[in-house]
Formats: C-alpha cells, structure tokens, sequence
C-alpha cells in the first residue's frame, strides 16, 4: 500500500523508527494559525488566478476556518502518521469538504509553505517581544526616576571605583534594551518577505500572483529568488542573535541582583513572588528566579548556536536538516519572552536599601578621583601629577585606617601646599554625583532629564 503523503512513489508505509524521526507534527503543531492563514490567502489567489473554482476556494476557506476552531477547542486530533502541521490540516480538510481539498496545494510545496508560516509565527513572536521589552524599559524607567539621587558604588572589576545613582544605574539597562529593541525591528524589516508561490525550489508554471498572496499575509513583497526562498532560515538566526544578545544583557542585570540581594551587599531585597527558601535553612531568601534568569540566557544562546551549526553546511535548496529548525527556535524565543516577563517583575517589586547603598558608595575610597578632579581645577595641576598626589592621600587614609574625608587637613597640605579646605566640599559620594554632570554623567539631573526623554519615547 503506497503512503497517502508521498503518493505512488513508495510501495510501503514507512517503518516505525523512520517516522519518529520524520514527524515534526508534536511541535510544529504550534504554526497552526499560521499554517491556515497561509493556506486561505493561497487560495484566495488560485481563484482570482482562474486556477481554483470561486466554489472550491469558499469551500476551502470556510473548512480551513472549522479547522482552525476544532484545534482551538482542543477537539482537534493530531496525527504523528500525518508528519506534520501541514498534512494534519489538509486531511482534516479533506474530511470536512472532500475533493476540492485536494486542490489546495496547487502551485505550492510544503517547502515554501512551512518557510512562510515559521516567517508568520517568528514576526508575531518579534512583535510580542518588542512589546515585553517596552514593558521591562518602563519599569527600569520607574525606579531610575524614583532613585535619580540614591547613591551607590559604581564598579568596575568589581571593585569599588566611584559613586554612581541607582537611578543612572538602571537607566543602563533602558539603554541596553533599547538597542535590543532596535535589533529586532530591524530583523523584522528583514524578515517580512514572502517565500509562499516559490514552490518546492523553482517556481510554478501556473499563473499565480505572489504579491497579492504576500499582501494578504502581511509581507511587504514576495521572496525575490524561488531558490533562497525555500532554504533560507536567515529570518530565525538574526531574531535568535537579537535573543541571545538581549540574554546576555538580561543575565548580566541577573548576576547584579543576586550579589546586591546577598547578605554581604544588602543594597536590595527580592519579593516573595521572585524567591525561594531552603528546605534546610530557614533563614535562607534564594533569588532564584534571578538565577534561572542568568541559567536560561545559556540555553537561548545555545538554541542560536544549534541552529547555526544544523544551517552551515547545507546546500541548497531544501533539506531535511531544516525541520531541526524550529524546536531551536521556539525554545529559544519562548524562554527570552519568559525571562523578559521574569526580570519585569523582578524590577517592578525591587525593594531598594538606599542606606546600605550610599554606605557602600563611600567605601573604597571612591572619591579619589574627585580629589585628583579638584586638584586640576582648583591648582592647576597636571593630571598626572595630580593622580601620583592623590594615591599619596590615599595610602595616608589606608595607613590611618580612615576615609578620604577623614583626612587631616595637615596631611594633605604636607602631601602638596596647594591642597585648601576647599577640597572637603568634593570629598563626599553625594557632591561626587552631583557634579557628573557632563551628557550621560550620574547626576541626579542627568538622570532625570534622560528619563524624561525616554518616557516620552516610550509613550510611558
């Protein structure tokens, strides 16, 4: 008995083995909508080409939408015999209309047509996306305006280096995001071409129109070459980089708020929605979910280098390689949308410790870099000088086992006669934030300022 899928050409059904690893019908399932879109703009075309009869394409139409209902209701069946998404749909639609859903395939292939609905389903995913990450930005936008003058030690080696606001602090990360935002906009613009009418690699010989099929699906033109429209997966790696760089900002903002919420730091505290305890120690407070934050962003730049590694050697057009694509792909994107909505709620219920903060802000002698500023402006030193004077001031505060602002007046000037009392008014974390005021300084009114840029951008 020959296979109902592959026609005449097989003489056998295929083996047991061999269909578990052909079916791809328990995940690419999830392009069902798309896959009955595609599939009624397709038909609509055939019968305005005369290629399809007005009768058979309403049939069609009117089946593929009681298809679409049955899946929604859940009383759909999915067949893994049926091999995919695509098949599953046009049986079911056989059973519904009969013989003109035989007809529906005309002038397509399944290769174009699971290249235009993963294209469908990876746009909506990028638009959903977008929207999460607009919704994060907002979010670091409300605690940057709510801490525009909270003072905390800025890092670098993560070492103290100098006093920073929470408020620009989390502007950072607006920042961050909004160039992930760009990246996926400009996939997007990539990405919405239209590879349905390219058939199985060549074209067709019937009289199709592929801009009208483009259209009615959203695209802005078909896919200019039949050949590149069937193997390209371009579309999937550029949003699964976008991803994955998105991830590693994500994991980065991650690991800051594990090691400020550890008892050592204490500068924030997780909610009870986004922690855990310990089954053993009660006093424990574990930031798991920042944690999986950090974890997850492993696994989506490893679903990006999986699908890159399956793409690299294959030539053109299709091969079964391909069908690895999408489990790639929709685990990559499906875990970025849950950490995004992860980190927002994380960032939204922050409790910040704005004391253990600036506590920290003084330590390290951070405003050692103040010193050296004021000795450039106020005596005209060299800055060189004035660093090699101001690592003599601070040896004097480590020796004494004091602060910067703790230093005699006497030392200093023994250190250079240049030094006045003056230098006292640089010398605290909060005067060192206050005067960063150069464009993208700490000071509290950058960061206000720059918030007020962003929230209108963001329409927030």
């Amino acid at each position: 008995m020959s296979n109902r899928m592959w026609g005449g050409r097989f003489s056998e059904g295929p083996d047991a083995i061999m269909e578990e690893i052909n079916a791809s019908i328990d995940y690419d399932k999830k392009l069902y909508a798309q896959d009955i879109a595609g599939s009624k703009a397709h038909a609509a075309m055939l019968a305005k080409a005369g290629v399809l009869t007005p009768a058979d394409a309403e049939a069609i139409a009117k089946g593929l939408d009681q298809v679409k209902a049955e899946i929604e209701d859940g009383r759909f069946t999915f067949s893994r015999a049926l091999e995919d998404i695509h098949m599953n749909v046009e049986a079911r639609l056989k059973e519904i209309i009969g013989e003109p859903a035989g007809r529906l395939h005309t002038a397509r292939s399944r290769n174009d047509q699971v290249a235009t609905d993963f294209k469908l389903w990876v746009r909506d995913t990028v638009d959903q996306l977008h929207v999460q990450l607009s919704d994060l930005m907002k979010a670091l936008l409300a605690r940057a305006e709510e801490h525009a003058e909270t003072v905390m030690p800025g890092f670098t080696h993560l070492q103290s280096a100098q006093p920073v606001t929470f408020g620009h602090h989390m502007m950072a990360y607006v920042e961050m995001f909004e160039r992930d935002r760009t990246r996926l906009v400009d996939a997007r613009k990539r990405l919405n071409e239209c590879p349905l009418g390219a058939a199985a690699l060549a074209g067709t010989s019937f009289p199709i129109d592929r801009a009208m099929t483009a259209g009615a699906l959203g695209f802005d033109r078909p896919t200019a070459n039949s050949l590149d429209s069937v193997s390209d997966r371009d579309f999937a790696l550029e949003v699964m980089a976008a991803a994955a760089i998105a991830a590693v900002h994500l994991s980065r903002l991650a690991e800051e708020i594990v090691i400020w919420s550890s008892a050592q730091f204490h500068f924030v505290r997780l909610s009870d929605k986004f922690s855990t305890g310990s089954s053993i120690m009660p006093q424990k407070r574990n930031p798991d979910a920042a944690e999986l934050v950090r974890a997850k962003s492993g696994r989506i730049i490893g679903d990006l280098n999986g699908l890159m590694i399956v793409m690299k050697g294959l030539p053109l057009a299709y091969s079964k390689d391909m069908q690895e694509d999408k489990e790639q792909t929709f685990d990559c994107l499906q875990n970025f949308s849950l950490v995004i909505a992860a980190m927002t709620g994380m960032i939204r219920d922050l409790a910040v410790n704005p004391a253990a903060m600036k506590a920290a802000a003084g330590s390290g002698y951070s405003t050692a870099t103040d010193l050296a500023d004021w000795l450039v402006r106020a005596g005209g030193v060299p800055f060189r000088d004035a660093h090699h004077i101001t690592g003599r001031i601070v040896a004097i505060a480590a020796e004494k086992g004091i602060e910067l602002a703790e230093v005699p007046l006497s030392d200093m000037q023994a250190v250079d006669g240049r030094i006045t009392s003056d230098v006292y008014d640089v010398l605290t974390v909060d005067d060192s934030v206050r005067s960063r005021t150069s464009y993208g300084g700490t000071s509290p009114e950058n960061v206000r300022a720059m918030a007020k840029v962003w929230r209108d951008r963001l329409g927030a």
